[in-house]
């Protein structure tokens, strides 16, 4: 243990690079956007097929980010994390080497699936930093899905105004090759590990179903509403995401833990991303096209691409100015009040957006504001969620609420798209969004935010888990508390042998020195919360009438590693002293 600490990097560095390789691989998301007017040319195609070449990464960077954070919990964070920045560099070497429509999508593809790269890097930081940098870390690394967005558009301008296109893609991979390299390096493997089986059943009919999806939300414009197409992908969707949920719920390792994530305390802060997403993107769509509409349509710029992406790059710096700041006010007030400040900036700035509309200037002050709130509210989200689920489940947590960060974005998109395009001037040949339907979008993203802040006011306040950990048994003397008043807060859940959940049943924390410290039940999923208070909880036992009592061995701060098994009251062999295997994990 002194050598393992001996080496471990310095907090600054695991948060340096964790969260650059996020940063990396949300610019991929966005690199292509100053081409788009470009690609049926560059590619030899028609516009609706160039525009699969967006469609193609998001995609795959929503089937794939549920996946990773799932195998990320189960073999090793880093181990995945490696392999998909490897994805992201192979996909932007074959996008650099190729001018044809077919390599093109499958590299944006593989590009795609480095999204995952955030969810992974936040649970990596859980397992690898200090208390005391936990929450300004993954208040960063969340904001590097904004971040990205945010500055990826200038970036991108300066590139494909400097050299050839294709250099987008040779930038790409050397920064994520050098981030890949920096993860192998430094990062150290998170020993937190879920075990079970990959659930490869859930992972094919969870990725019909967002596939289904995203085609209708993204394409729906392009294709039609109401057209058969949409209509088609509409219907797959639901009956894919139906049958897909069903058999979640029967499978003993699920991809998706649909019982955990639909507790209040999980369940909330994953809606609330949705309009998130949606108000955090609206702008990157809205004011670029008021940017660059003609000087003649009496309410445009008339900005050059470049120029209108540096007016944007303060919504990205801002934010990633905003992170420690929102640490600060999470650790001072709660993540609650983090997210319910942010909704509230967001809300006000597109607020004030529908009038200052009239320069350059005001566009950047505006976009400036709702990056900040948008950072307070990408730094909570994460933060809530990891103080409702176990250790062994944050990254398929994580990576689910990246997955509906994604769809809010995606729906940002096609909402867009729908209102400005009911509404337009002829200018010099060529339609452009009328002033009012600029407005409306932006009414439409403060009602997101607005929406999202009622639906916060519902989530329910958990403490913050003890990180300190002590093996049982250890220093006998002061084991009896847990240390800084913090409260030693055990969650976990409870079974039956076969498989379903141990509703009702009782839970007690027995302190080092054989005292009860704690008694709790079990909720109809099967889960709980015990709190013992200062002391130091050694054992917990759980017992059921028809079940033979289980117990298993704590330690303060982490929560169980496994479910908890009760054997049927019939069985022969013991369940104390030999807890059956799920349960011998450490806790």
């Amino acid at each position: 243990m002194a050598d393992t600490a001996a080496t471990a990097p310095r907090p600054a560095v695991v948060v340096t690079v964790l969260s650059s390789v996020g940063l990396v691989a949300s610019l991929c998301m966005t690199l292509v956007v100053p081409l788009v007017p470009r690609l049926p040319q560059l590619l030899g195609t028609s516009t609706a097929t160039a525009s699969w070449v967006i469609t193609a990464t998001l995609l795959a960077g929503a089937v794939a980010t549920p996946i990773a954070g799932r195998l990320g919990d189960m073999v090793g964070k880093r181990r995945v994390l490696v392999a998909t920045l490897g994805l992201l560099v192979a996909g932007s070497v074959l996008c650099a080497v190729t001018s044809d429509l077919l390599p093109v999508l499958v590299g944006r593809a593989l590009q795609g699936v480095a999204v995952s790269a955030v969810p992974l890097g936040i649970s990596l930081m859980r397992d690898t930093l200090p208390p005391e940098r936990l929450g300004s870390g993954i208040a960063l690394m969340s904001a590097t899905l904004g971040i990205g967005g945010g500055l990826g558009l200038p970036l991108a301008a300066i590139i494909v105004e400097i050299a050839d296109w294709h250099a987008l893609f040779w930038v790409a991979g050397g920064l994520g090759l050098v981030g890949l390299l920096l993860v192998a390096a430094v990062i150290p493997e998170s020993a937190t590990r879920s075990g079970g089986r990959f659930d490869a059943g859930g992972a094919v009919g969870l990725s019909i179903g967002l596939i289904g999806l995203l085609l209708a939300v993204s394409k729906g414009a392009e294709w039609g509403w109401t057209s058969a197409a949409t209509l088609s992908s509409a219907a797959v969707a639901v009956v894919a995401l139906v049958a897909w949920g069903l058999y979640e719920l029967r499978v003993r390792d699920p991809l998706v833990d649909l019982r955990l994530n639909a507790r209040r305390a999980v369940l909330l802060p994953n809606l609330i991303s949705i309009p998130v997403g949606v108000a955090m993107f609206t702008g990157m769509v809205v004011f670029p096209q008021l940017l660059s509409a003609p000087l003649a349509s009496g309410h445009g710029l008339g900005m050059s691409l470049l120029a209108a992406g540096l007016t944007l790059a303060p919504n990205g710096l801002v934010m990633m100015a905003m992170s420690p700041v929102t640490a600060r006010v999470s650790a001072a007030f709660g993540p609650r009040t983090s997210l319910r400040l942010g909704l509230v900036i967001i809300a006000v700035a597109y607020g004030a957006g529908t009038v200052l509309l009239s320069a350059a200037w005001q566009v950047s002050v505006v976009i400036a504001v709702i990056g900040a709130g948008v950072a307070l509210a990408y730094g909570a989200l994460p933060a809530l969620i990891m103080r409702a689920v176990p250790t062994t489940r944050t990254a398929a947590a994580n990576g689910l609420n990246t997955l509906m960060r994604s769809i809010g974005t995606s729906s940002a998109s096609a909402l867009a798209a729908v209102v400005l395009s009911a509404s337009t001037v002829p200018v010099e040949g060529t339609l452009v969004p009328s002033l009012g339907a600029l407005r409306t979008t932006l009414i439409i993203a403060a009602g997101c935010a607005v929406l999202a802040l009622l639906v916060s006011l519902a989530v329910p306040s958990l403490p913050e888990p003890t990180e300190e950990v002590e093996e049982f048994g250890h220093d006998a003397e002061h084991a009896t508390q847990a240390g800084d008043g913090e409260p030693a807060l055990v969650r976990g859940v409870v079974r039956h042998d076969h498989g379903g959940p141990a509703a009702g049943a009782r839970v007690t924390l027995v302190g080092v020195d054989g005292r009860q410290l704690a008694i709790t039940h079990t909720d109809p999923e099967g889960a709980f919360a015990a709190d013992a208070g200062t002391h130091r909880p050694g054992l917990l036992v759980a017992g059921l009438a028809g079940s033979r009592p289980a117990a298993v061995h704590v330690v303060p701060g982490q929560d169980l590693a496994h479910p908890l098994v009760l054997p049927a009251a019939d069985e022969r062999e013991t369940a104390v002293a030999g807890v059956p295997e799920p349960t011998r994990a450490r806790c």
